[in-house]
């Protein structure tokens, strides 16, 4: 039996976060240079496919074998299906009628449904108070970040709405299944590779029924380094960081990501594109920060042992 996941992330950990919320932060250029020539479904199907490629090519480079039980496999295509075949088909259908604004405020409710089902279904992610306190605080966060106007959508296209809002749900339930590929001592690369890959098994029919890939024009240059950049630095890396964050600090910490990747789409877009930060902008990412202090809980523990220290102990200390 592994030992309990770590409810304080270590400097680490939140290193590998922060650097995942810019790698799928980053996803929103290459994302809007594909779709000027490729469908949704389609991009999707190259961005897990492209990716799959890479890392059962890499497997065997680093001296490690893909696990071939049913079981195995059998957690490999769950996996897929909660955390890319619903989210990703729910999400980009979900876009196609709502502000893409809105959609990521409802994609962030996301650690809000992580924090409730892994109280329910685990022993060592239970509720706290900061916890919870922590995740509604960055949820605000994001939408003051994103912007009010957005909030004028909320209630038309409800049923958009509602996929988004599944989209996160099926987020939070892949977190809390895919703590199983610990116990069953499947390590973090052979995780990401069987899921991108299961993933790709899963979407191909649907594309082929739905996009007729084959009736395309053949994209350009820019498409296919955008196509490139997605699958390697968005999906493969990334999920790599992904299921070592998630073996080792748990489901709640790791889908804190959620909060962390309009954050750094908004400083990349401010570094890379030179688009113009607002008060708001500033606002949301302290409120965001504020949050995830809070969820961390060590600002919070600090606070509480200066209280028990008797006064006369702060006398000749630098506290």
């Amino acid at each position: 039996m592994p030992p309990p996941v770590n409810r304080t992330m270590s400097a680490s950990e939140w290193a590998m976060l922060l650097s995942l919320s810019v790698l799928w932060g980053g996803s929103f250029f290459f994302t809007r240079v594909a779709l000027s020539a490729l469908p949704p479904l389609t991009l999707v199907l190259l961005r897990v496919g492209l990716a799959a490629l890479i890392l059962n090519a890499v497997m065997p480079l680093l001296g490690l074998r893909m696990p071939h039980t049913a079981r195995a496999w059998a957690a490999f295509f769950g996996m897929g299906l909660l955390n890319n075949a619903i989210p990703f088909c729910l999400i980009v259908w979900g876009q196609t009628h709502i502000a893409s604004g809105l959609a990521a405020i409802l994609n962030a409710t996301t650690p809000l449904f992580t924090v409730v089902a892994a109280h329910v279904f685990t022993s060592d992610e239970r509720m706290t108070g900061n916890r919870l306190v922590g995740v509604l605080i960055g949820l605000v966060g994001v939408a003051v970040m994103v912007g009010p106007a957005v909030l004028a959508g909320l209630g038309t296209d409800l049923l958009a709405q509602v996929a988004v809002l599944g989209a996160a749900l099926s987020y939070a339930f892949a977190g809390i299944f895919g703590r199983r590929f610990r116990r069953m001592g499947i390590p973090p690369l052979a995780t990401a590779t069987g899921q991108v890959t299961a993933s790709a098994f899963m979407l191909l029919p649907l594309v082929l029924v739905a996009d007729r890939p084959w009736t395309l024009p053949l994209p350009g240059a820019s498409v296919w380094g955008a196509v490139v950049g997605i699958a390697v630095l968005s999906t493969a890396l990334a999920y790599v960081l992904y299921f070592r964050i998630l073996a080792t600090a748990g489901a709640t910490n790791l889908l804190l990501v959620t909060f962390l990747i309009p954050v750094s789409a908004i400083l990349l877009g401010s570094l890379v594109l030179g688009e113009r930060l607002a008060p708001q902008h500033f606002i949301g990412m302290a409120l965001i920060g504020c949050g995830l202090a809070a969820i961390d809980g060590r600002v919070w523990a600090f606070s509480q042992q200066r209280r028990r220290i008797p006064p006369e102990m702060y006398q000749g200390r630098d506290i």
